[in-house]
């Protein structure tokens, strides 16, 4: 079972700040927190504590605490590969190594006597992780997760993003991802617009993002790439990521009719498997509705994601619910009933036949 995490960045925030999101965050369910350890400037042994007091906060939350660090801070505290005691002193869960070894020491570090986590970049597209299983690690210590990108325009795009994850599926290794909060105001730098994994993600609401996420079916853990997301957010989180079902968010027709509402916002909508490449069928609802009238109106001609029931004109099929996958000439036996959200119409792409979905009414 996946997981869902934050970030917190210590030295751009106050310890206080940081616990009070962190009792938030777990309030929610939340039980991974992705912080970095990228340079240490400064007094060093200030910076270390301060940072020391929030993980340990984090810890008796019983939350999972990630260091991003670089090779370059090992040099700087003196720290080997082989020996990761300052890192278990710290109270980390494991560490994330944004820049990696030769894929030799990684493999080491996974055998670590403190069974840290050793997490590595999912973002590179190379044989990296195929250079590290060569190796022989502990597996159950290698973890992978995404990169995210502040800079617009930058993100990952979906094929590479598919392409790299499944390099660290074919060994079944834990892998993350990182979402962006439009309510978070900062990240590990200065400059930053948002802080998604994909590109596509980075302007949609949080739902939007999450059931991206959740519908690709790709990943494990979810992380809120920026600071701090706020409280709605972090609850959306939750409630998409253990819905039992995906819900997809429609925009009503004006002159929707009270019998449609209910077709469509009162079912468990089901994906008929012998597939059309013009309509998603979920036909129950023509069985369960088969009394109500479903008289024509709104037959106006179809474009891909429009929401449609057959009228009474079809005759038997009158009540059926569809998704429309591509424009249609409309004959005047279907009520053109909503459309699919503009934000989520990408998402219509990976519902599956045999699969079940809600639709939920846009709130605006």
């Amino acid at each position: 079972m996946g997981k869902l995490g934050v970030s917190i960045y210590p030295e751009r925030s106050t310890f206080e700040k940081d616990a009070a999101y962190l009792d938030l965050a777990h309030q929610y369910g939340f039980k991974r927190v992705f912080t970095s350890l990228l340079e240490v400037s400064g007094d060093q042994d200030a910076v270390l504590t301060n940072f020391k007091r929030v993980v340990d906060y984090a810890n008796q939350l019983g939350m999972q605490v990630m260091i991003d660090i670089n090779p370059g801070l090992f040099e700087q505290l003196g720290i080997s590969y082989d020996d990761l005691s300052f890192f278990h002193e710290l109270g980390a869960w494991g560490i994330r190594l944004d820049n990696g070894f030769t894929g030799q020491e990684e493999a080491k570090m996974t055998r670590n006597p403190y069974d840290l986590k050793i997490e590595i970049n999912m973002s590179q597209g190379t044989s990296y992780v195929d250079n590290i299983m060569s190796f022989s690690p502990k597996r159950a210590n290698l973890l992978g997760c995404h990169n995210f990108y502040p800079h617009r325009y930058s993100g990952l795009g979906e094929d590479f993003f598919n392409q790299c994850t499944a390099q660290f599926a074919q060994y079944n290794l834990n892998t993350a991802a990182f979402v962006n909060s439009h309510e978070a105001t900062f990240g590990p730098w200065p400059t930053q617009d948002g802080l998604p994994t994909m590109e596509v993600d980075r302007d949609l609401a949080m739902a939007t993002q999450m059931k991206h996420y959740m519908l690709m079916d790709n990943i494990d853990d979810i992380i809120v790439g920026n600071a701090y997301a706020s409280e709605a957010e972090l609850k959306t989180m939750q409630t998409v990521f253990n819905a039992e079902f995906p819900a997809i968010m429609i925009d009503v027709a004006e002159d929707i009719t009270a019998d449609e509402r209910k077709v469509l916002f009162e079912s468990l909508h089901s994906y008929r498997g012998d597939r059309s490449e013009y309509i998603l069928r979920s036909t129950m609802t023509r069985v369960i509705y088969k009394d109500l009238p479903f008289a024509a109106h709104n037959t106006v001609d179809i474009k891909r994601g429009d929401i449609l029931i057959d009228n009474v004109g079809y005759g038997q099929y009158k009540g059926e619910t569809q998704i429309a996958l591509q424009a249609m000439p409309n004959d005047g036996r279907v009520n053109v009933v909503g459309h699919i959200a503009p934000d989520e119409l990408f998402l219509l792409k990976y519902l599956k036949p045999w699969s079940s979905f809600k639709l939920i009414p846009n709130a605006q």
